[in-house]
């Protein structure tokens, strides 16, 4: 009897024990509900900037800001104006050819030989570097400043009969000029005198014919992108010339105008401002 019991004890044991192991097993193999949901993509969201990019295509591709272009405009408009003086060339003329030539002073040619113009040697005896343009390692001038370049575009158009005719062109029709220099030669590319008169009408740059012509400055009309690097003279009452430290705000509270106001008054695009700048203020 006692055998008999001890017998139905341990098939309980067993039977016990089983279940045990297979609630275990169970627990086990549950990893599925644990695992981690696959990872999705993840889309980039691109904040845009008021300061947008210009990409200038000429003797190299040159990708730039706006304020870079408005930058290198302050820096050479009072070359190109004396320029305008000197040789009869537009300074509008002058500044677009420079923007588009030398990337707004950033393009391999004005790094390495301060050249922003694109001049190529042709009887130049002066020192030179090696740029792909039309043809493979073309040979460029080389100066030593970049005002020498400006001074040599100069001569070198006043100095070629070729470009003769632009001489008798009016000094404010910045669009018969920029059509002019690609008949005679100055660009292969077709598409050269759209480039240029899309920057001096985009930068403003009429004002500075008008300033050495001494007439008054008419802006263009339906440009909503223009951006005024600077206006006429001093002797305008309704301008102010920016000084260290100013920025649109502050601007705006002394002449009791709202930021966005000063901004339209001028088609100002960008916040930079650079010294000596003058804005419409009335």
């Amino acid at each position: 009897m006692f055998k008999k019991a001890l017998v139905i004890l341990t098939v309980l044991l067993l039977i016990s024990c089983n279940t045990t192991k297979s609630v275990i097993v169970t627990t086990k193999s549950a990893p599925a509900v644990t695992k981690k949901p696959a990872a999705r993509p993840v889309k980039k969201t691109v904040i845009a900037k008021e300061n947008k990019e210009e990409v200038i295509e000429s003797t190299s591709r040159t990708t730039v800001s706006t304020d870079i272009v408005a930058n290198y405009i302050a820096l050479y408009k009072d070359i190109a104006m004396s320029n305008m003086k000197m040789y009869g060339i537009p300074a509008s003329i002058i500044l677009a050819q420079g923007i588009l030539e030398s990337g707004a002073g950033k393009g391999d040619l004005a790094n390495r030989a301060n050249n922003h113009f694109g001049i190529k040697c042709h009887d130049w005896t002066g020192e030179s570097v090696r740029h792909d343009d039309d043809a493979s390692q073309e040979c460029f001038r080389k100066y030593n400043d970049p005002s020498e370049s400006f001074k040599d575009h100069a001569l070198f158009l006043t100095g070629r009969g070729r470009y003769s005719s632009l001489f008798s062109l009016p000094k404010e029709d910045y669009e018969a000029w920029a059509k002019g220099l690609r008949s005679a030669g100055y660009a292969t590319d077709p598409r050269y005198p759209e480039k240029l008169i899309s920057y001096i009408e985009r930068y403003d740059l009429g004002q500075f014919d008008s300033q050495v012509l001494g007439r008054n400055y008419v802006p263009v009309e339906n440009q909503p992108s223009t951006i005024r690097i600077a206006s006429l003279g001093n002797e305008d009452s309704r301008l102010y010339e920016v000084q260290k430290g100013d920025t649109l705000y502050s601007i705006s509270k002394k002449y009791n105008l709202l930021v966005d106001e000063l901004k339209q008054k001028n088609k100002l695009l960008i916040n930079t401002l650079s010294i000596g700048q003058k804005l419409i203020v009335n």
